[in-house]
C-alpha cells in the first residue's frame, strides 16, 4: 500500500487531501499541532470508508522536536503497514499572517519563517532515509507568490523560498528516482488565516471577481488535484509550480 504523510492534516486543504487520497487507496499519516480531536475526526471518518489512517501530533515550527516525530512515525508506519518506509510527503502544515510591509514584526516574521520554509526544509531531510525510492513529495505554497496582494509580504516571502526549495530537492533527490513538486492553491473557503475568504461576504465576492472561473476554491478543489497530482502515472513529473486556483489574477 501506498503511504502518505500529511502535515497539518487535521483541518483545511489537508483534512480534503487526507480523505481524496485514501479514497484512492492511499494510507494515510495526518499531523496535528494541538486539536487532536479533530485530527481522529479525519482518521475516524477515512476508516469508516475503509482506509487507514493514523494521527501523530507535531509542531513544525520546532526543529528540536523532529527526530523524536521521526521516531514516533517509524512506530506508526511498523505498527499499521509492517513498513519501514513511507511513500508521499505532503509539506501542508501552515498558518498566515494578513499584515502590510511596514506593519509586519520581527515575530511576525520569524513565526512564518519557522513553520512555511525553516521547518518544511528540516523536517524533509530529516524524514528522508524514511521515503521510499520512487517517492514523492508535494510541498504547498500559494497563489501569492505569482501575484502581489498587500498585506501578505511575509507569507509570499516564504513560499517563494519553498517553490525555490522545491527545485533543488528535485534536482538532489532525482536520482533515487523522487518527483519533488509544488502545488500552489488560490485563495480557498477554508478557516485560514481566520476564515475571511469563506466567511466575509466581501472577500469572498473580491475573490470570485478576479478569478476567471468566477468564485473562490473550495477544499474539494484542492483535495482532489493533489490527489491527481500524486496518483501513480505522473511520477515522471517534477520540478513543476501547479497552480489551482480557477485562474486567479489572470
Amino acid at each position: 500500500m501506498t503511504i502518505a504523510l500529511i502535515t497539518g492534516g487535521s483541518r483545511g486543504l489537508g483534512r480534503s487531501a487526507a480523505l481524496h487520497l485514501a479514497r484512492n487507496g492511499v494510507g494515510i499519516v495526518l499531523t496535528y499541532q494541538s486539536n487532536a480531536a479533530a485530527a481522529e475526526e479525519v482518521v475516524a471518518a477515512i476508516r469508516a470508508e475503509g482506509g487507514k489512517a493514523v494521527a501523530l501530533p507535531l509542531d513544525t515550527g520546532r526543529v528540536g522536536t523532529f527526530r523524536a516525530f521521526a521516531e514516533s512515525l517509524a512506530g506508526a508506519l511498523r505498527q499499521h503497514w509492517g513498513s519501514a518506509t513511507f511513500d508521499i510527503l505532503m509539506n501542508n502544515a501552515g498558518h498566515g499572517v494578513h499584515r502590510s510591509f511596514a506593519e509586519t514584526s520581527e515575530e511576525e516574521f520569524d513565526g512564518l519563517m519557522a513553520v512555511h520554509l525553516k521547518g518544511v526544509f528540516f523536517l524533509t531531510q530529516t524524514l528522508l532515509p524514511m521515503i521510499a525510492d520512487g517517492g514523492r513529495i508535494l510541498n504547498v505554497s500559494t497563489g501569492l507568490a505569482r501575484f502581489s496582494l498587500p498585506g501578505y509580504a511575509a507569507y509570499a516571502t516564504m513560499k517563494g523560498g519553498v517553490e525555490v526549495l522545491t527545485r533543488y530537492l528535485a534536482k538532489e533527490l532525482g536520482p533515487r528516482r523522487i518527483a519533488v513538486n509544488t502545488i500552489a492553491p488560490g485563495a480557498t473557503e477554508t478557516d485560514f488565516g481566520g476564515g475571511a475568504v469563506r466567511d466575509v461576504p466581501d472577500v469572498n465576492r473580491m475573490v470570485a471577481e478576479t478569478t476567471a472561473m468566477g468564485r473562490a476554491g473550495r477544499p474539494d478543489d484542492i483535495g482532489a488535484a493533489v490527489a491527481a497530482l500524486l496518483a501513480p502515472g505522473t511520477g515522471w513529473m517534477t520540478a513543476q509550480r501547479i497552480e489551482v486556483s480557477g485562474g486567479r489574477n489572470l
